[in-house]
């Protein structure tokens, strides 16, 4: 008999244990009522260091779920892990969470550094280490020199820094956001999500988000989980949930919901079924203008028209029924020239690998 040689071996060594997931749901359940069930049966594991977004609608139970981990909420039933210790009926002062929320809850009489150290001079720690661990904390946040300011000489961003210093100062193993830009202008909101992720990056500890806000998600996570009806209806990277929603929801809530179904799905596609394709993926031009071998190509009239500065939003009513919207970006193009498509016929063109299907 032929020896195996070494190489050719079969590696029969234990392969290593998955490591355990900084928070673990199983079976979670939240109601207020019989006839309110705000969280139905919520399963998932959030991985340790990562940046994970609870995405969803007012009421689709993302915040619920976020203050049940906090341990502001029981749950009905369901258990609740963090770093594989069952803390379902810990009290939240025994957990190793803090909670940064949208109205910051920073004392407006005490300094800017003593807003950040109270949390450790309430667990006894000395005055001493606890000024030291707060300097430490503003100095992550780039508020290193904000110390002696109170809370009220603070731009809107800066006191929001002070908030995530002020939870950052205990070292917790998992950091819950509730909505923490909600408050701020589009343009500080936009930059705060940039600086909240390279934060996030640099400290290493596990953020859990909650939002409404879709191009949020998408620009800071990880992975999103996207709640609807207390449940997680997909969960993925940004670029899956975008690119592949799961749902006629999903496509309609994470961007633009662009739907070909029924007789227009067969007669554009030539397939059956519930089938998406993004604005973005659609090009217009001339009818009957020629399209590649691996392109698509469908014809409707121009019946409303947005003019978004960078961009134009187009939507089309199709000859064949169904509604599509196309993105267009204006390169040449201006205010003028989109208020001109209104009421034109127009080509859709887009590539067949553009299109995704949602269900059958």
């Amino acid at each position: 008999m032929d020896e195996i040689s070494p190489a050719a071996a079969p590696d029969l060594s234990p392969a290593a244990p998955a490591p355990t997931p900084a928070i673990r749901l199983r079976g979670l359940v939240k109601r207020f009522s019989a006839d309110v069930v705000a969280v139905d049966n919520v399963d998932l594991d959030v991985f340790d260091g990562e940046f994970l977004t609870l995405l969803g609608p007012s009421g689709s139970g993302k915040t619920t779920v976020l203050r049940m981990i906090a341990g502001f909420e029981l749950p009905t039933s369901g258990t609740i892990e963090l770093a594989g210790k069952d803390v379902t009926r810990t009290p939240p002062y025994n957990r190793d969470v803090n909670t940064v929320f949208q109205d910051y809850a920073l004392f407006p009489h005490m300094s800017v550094r003593d807003n950040v150290a109270y949390g450790l001079r309430v667990k006894k720690v000395s005055r001493t280490e606890a000024i030291a661990r707060a300097q430490e904390a503003l100095d992550s946040v780039r508020l290193g020199g904000y110390g002696d300011r109170r809370p009220s000489q603070l731009s809107g961003g800066q006191r929001q820094r002070v908030a995530l210093a002020r939870a950052l100062v205990n070292r917790p193993k998992v950091l819950l956001l509730d909505e923490p830009l909600g408050a701020l202008d589009l343009k500080l909101r936009q930059q705060m999500q940039i600086e909240l992720k390279q934060l996030q990056r640099e400290v290493g500890i596990t953020f859990v988000f909650v939002t409404h806000d879709q191009e949020e998600a998408l620009t800071m996570s990880d992975r999103i989980a996207v709640f609807n009806g207390g449940k997680i209806v997909q969960l993925g990277t940004p670029a899956d949930v975008y690119e592949q929603p799961g749902t006629p929801f999903v496509a309609g809530f994470v961007g633009t919901s662009n739907l070909l179904e029924g007789e227009a799905a067969d007669l554009v596609l030539g397939r059956k079924g519930v089938w998406t394709v993004r604005p973005e993926k659609i090009r217009l031009e001339a009818p009957h203008t020629a399209v590649a071998h691996d392109e698509r190509a469908a014809i409707g009239t121009v019946v409303d028209v947005e003019y978004l500065g960078p961009l134009t939003r187009v939507v089309i009513d199709l000859q064949v029924g169904g509604r599509l919207t196309a993105l267009q970006q204006n390169v040449r193009a201006t205010s003028a020239d989109a208020e001109a498509l209104r009421g034109q016929d127009v080509q859709l063109s887009w590539r067949q690998d553009a299109e995704y299907q949602i269900s059958e």
